[in-house]
């Protein structure tokens, strides 16, 4: 008999910089439902520090909903998509299995069956805070079409960069480069197998290039990496800044595409067969290589947060994933 727990505690987004830990009473388990212990989660610094700062256009609101965010925005708002946790209530099959879930930063909770992904055993649960993160990788690859032998850049070394540069250097024959105007970002990339350059050193004439640094100048870089009828992704979320894109020399003569990428959307080459669920387990599986935990800092604990939030979110952190640690 597994007893379940009725309550909880959550990260709440409240007011621009500032955020507080909240109690909250679960509701009984449903019986397409199974209660999850939180073992770890992972700060996504791009999104979670534009709503940390307020800086979410009212026009987004609805499409910036996390699956299961509390509140509304702009404020306040439970939120968060990267939670690894073990199952200790529900079906008998799932007990004791570690699972991960697009659940905001949350000691305990509820979830239907159907959001509820399992990992392998093979793969470390700490590890597993990175499945959201490689699905959005994916599904940028496949809006980007690279192929065996092509010249690749990917502009922007943070955590989506880096695995989209990770799931590139598998094309036989590519040439492989991540580029970001951090050099520490070179010792990461060797771990990764990953050539690294400066935007001054980075290859022209490529035939891909992602961009996801989530500057505006890392878009006029990519642009400038592109070769004669390449490809641009943009991958990046600038949230309410306005971006200034160079769309005048050399664009429309060479006939540059620049294509956006939503991980909320399936790229159309695969929508007909594949489904989010699918995606989703498919990114878990991905993350079997153990030079992955590269890009995850050090896990700090939960009840910490709210002092070190700050710190993540300023312009002078280098952190990649930041690891979450429940107690």
């Amino acid at each position: 008999m597994h007893t379940q727990i009725d309550q909880s505690h959550a990260l709440w987004y409240v007011s621009p910089h500032q955020v507080e830990v909240r109690s909250e009473i679960l509701l009984p388990l449903g019986p397409d439902q199974a209660q999850v212990r939180s073992l770890f989660g992972a700060i996504s610094r791009g999104t979670e520090s534009l709503i940390f700062k307020g800086a979410v256009p009212e026009s987004e609101y609805e499409r910036m909903q996390s699956p299961f965010m509390g509140g509304k925005f702009p404020f306040p708002v439970k939120y968060g998509y990267c939670n690894v946790g073990r199952v200790t209530s529900g079906p008998s099959e799932l007990i004791g299995q570690n699972v991960f879930s697009l659940s905001p930063h949350q000691t305990v909770f509820n979830a239907p069956l159907t959001a509820l992904s399992v990992i392998p055993s093979h793969i470390p649960p700490a590890r597993g805070v990175l499945a959201a993160n490689m699905e959005t990788a994916l599904n940028g690859v496949w809006v980007g079409h690279p192929a065996p032998a092509d010249r690749l850049a990917i502009v922007g070394g943070g955590v989506i960069g880096l695995l989209i540069a990770y799931l590139c250097r598998h094309l036989p024959g590519a040439e492989v480069t991540l580029v970001d105007t951090n050099p520490d970002r070179a010792a990461i990339c060797q771990d990764l197998g990953i050539h690294f350059a400066t935007p001054d050193q980075a290859p022209t004439e490529c035939d891909v290039v992602f961009h996801a640094s989530g500057h505006p100048a890392g878009l006029t870089t990519a642009l400038g990496l592109a070769g004669e009828e390449a490809t641009v992704v943009e991958l990046s979320w600038f949230g309410s800044q306005p971006v200034t894109v160079p769309l005048g020399g050399a664009f429309h003569s060479r006939q540059l595409r620049l294509l956006s990428c939503q991980v909320g959307h399936i790229e159309s080459s695969h929508k007909a067969r594949w489904h989010y669920a699918r995606r989703l387990q498919a990114a878990i599986n991905l993350l079997a290589d153990p030079c992955l935990d590269a890009l995850l800092a050090p896990a700090i604990p939960f009840d910490q947060l709210t002092r070190t939030l700050p710190d993540l979110f300023s312009p002078q952190s280098r952190v990649l994933c930041q690891v979450i640690q429940y107690p």
